[in-house]
């Protein structure tokens, strides 16, 4: 067999070139631990790079890139869900292993791109999606591979994580932060993706399958931004013992004896969680993955979620994989490839087709603020409401009043389906007592 690895990167921005970075910097370690040379023989690139060894072919069509026979796995990351597309199941077709950071991509048509890899008899790796360093996608097709896994919950977009936590420890408001978060690179010049949970719902779409054994099914992740989230809100969360998180979760729901309550909840949201649990304590923009399974219990995963560093070791990581994967192919000389964990942990055959349950499905605490006249049995009308839906209260704060003769009224619940909060909550606002709209953040004891 030949002791040479041969690698294309298609796009050199920041994680492509990290790529190359780390590959020249760690080139003894790497070949010591594949007993392969590991070598970049092209790059697709739509401009000429002076900084490239000149041994290393640069091609700006990448398609001849993706499919040259001077090339044994190609690494995607030139982003968006048209043409790396069309290059990733070009390679898959000419027989290429692939490595990819391209969350969008693998949750909106990662079942289609799956599914030709496997009938090409080639693997499609993608550590770099979720969470940049972390390993949570190794870690959970592997090292959790005997393991029911019940439910997780992540920080997994640092620029939400950023801005949430700038706001608390500094008092400063959203949009103050979001502009230094764009300034220092942490957000897009178009947030959108960040700061209304797209990223995150990717991420989770791709997160849950791995962990429940279901297709990618994106589109049925309930998503949330934190646009919504004000300085007041996250005070009063302090002032109660919680924290507010930008959250991704995966759940699964036995239904508790109804049939029509089971199934899997997959929601991206601002979240109130105890200031003592482990994820109210990552900051910045780093990115954690918390995983409760049996029967391990909890565990958590915590790291640089972006940046070319953290990247660029997790394609390497997939890069290390498959160069194995190619060794034990050759070494069978046989027509497979290798011993390798299917893409979404499970065999194709055995995904299962749970539902995943609507947004008036879904089962949380919740944060209230009720803005509402400073008058008598204004408090006793809220709660007589709430306790007709079957809403048990677990806290009730009355602040001082911001306006003259209104008062904020906080209130914490225990756990209840949506639809019984959006009736209390549509009944509170019809009250001649109230002021303003309801804001309800949800709520979780991460338990």
């Amino acid at each position: 067999m030949s002791n040479s690895i041969k690698l294309a990167i298609l796009g050199l921005g920041t994680v492509g070139t990290g790529v190359i970075n780390l590959i020249n910097d760690n080139l003894d370690e790497l070949k010591r631990r594949s007993g392969r040379d590991i070598i970049i023989t092209e790059v697709g690139t739509r401009r000429q790079r002076d900084d490239i060894d000149a041994t290393i072919i640069q091609n700006s069509d990448l398609m001849a890139t993706a499919a040259s026979d001077n090339v044994d796995i190609v690494i995607e990351v030139i982003g968006g869900t048209t043409l790396a597309k069309d290059v990733i199941m070009h390679a898959i077709k000419h027989g290429k292993h692939v490595v990819t950071a391209n969350k969008a991509l693998l949750a909106e048509h990662g079942n289609e791109i799956f599914a030709f890899a496997e009938a090409h008899n080639v693997h499609v790796a993608y550590e770099a999606a979720v969470a940049g360093g972390i390993p949570i996608i190794k870690v959970m097709r592997e090292a959790l591979a005997a393991n029911k896994i019940d439910w997780l919950a992540g920080i997994i977009n640092g620029t939400g994580n950023f801005i949430m936590t700038e706001m608390r420890d500094k008092g400063r408001p959203f949009a103050d932060v979001l502009q230094e978060a764009q300034e220092l690179g942490y957000a897009e010049a178009d947030p959108t993706f960040d700061v209304e949970g797209i990223d995150a719902a990717h991420k989770l779409a791709l997160l849950a399958s791995i962990a429940f054994g279901i297709p990618l099914q994106f589109d049925k992740v309930y998503c949330e931004g934190i646009t919504g989230i004000t300085l007041q809100d996250v005070n009063y969360a302090e002032e109660l013992g919680y924290r507010i998180k930008h959250l991704g979760f995966a759940v699964r729901r036995d239904g508790q004896g109804n049939a029509d309550a089971a199934g899997i909840e997959l929601r991206v949201h601002p979240t109130l969680i105890p200031q003592e649990a482990l994820l109210a304590n990552v900051n910045g923009v780093k990115n954690a993955v918390l995983v409760n399974s049996h029967p391990l219990g909890q565990t958590l995963y915590c790291g640089d979620g972006a940046g070319a560093g953290a990247t660029a070791s997790a394609v390497m990581a997939d890069v290390m994989d498959l160069v194995r994967v190619l060794g034990s192919k050759d070494r069978d000389d046989q027509n497979n490839t290798g011993h390798h964990v299917p893409h979404l942990a499970f065999i194709p055959e055995q995904l299962s087709d749970t539902p995943i349950l609507r947004a008036e499905q879904m089962t949380t605490g919740y944060y209230l603020r009720v803005h509402a006249y400073d008058s008598p049995g204004v408090l006793a009308d809220i709660t007589r409401i709430l306790s007709d839906a079957g809403i048990n209260i677990d806290a009730i704060l009355q602040k001082p009043a911001h306006k003259v003769g209104q008062v904020p009224v906080i209130i914490l619940t225990l756990p209840v389906v949506e639809s019984q909060m959006n009736l209390a909550i549509e009944k509170i606002e019809k009250l001649d007592t109230i002021t303003d709209k309801v804001v309800r953040i949800r709520l979780d004891e991460l338990e």
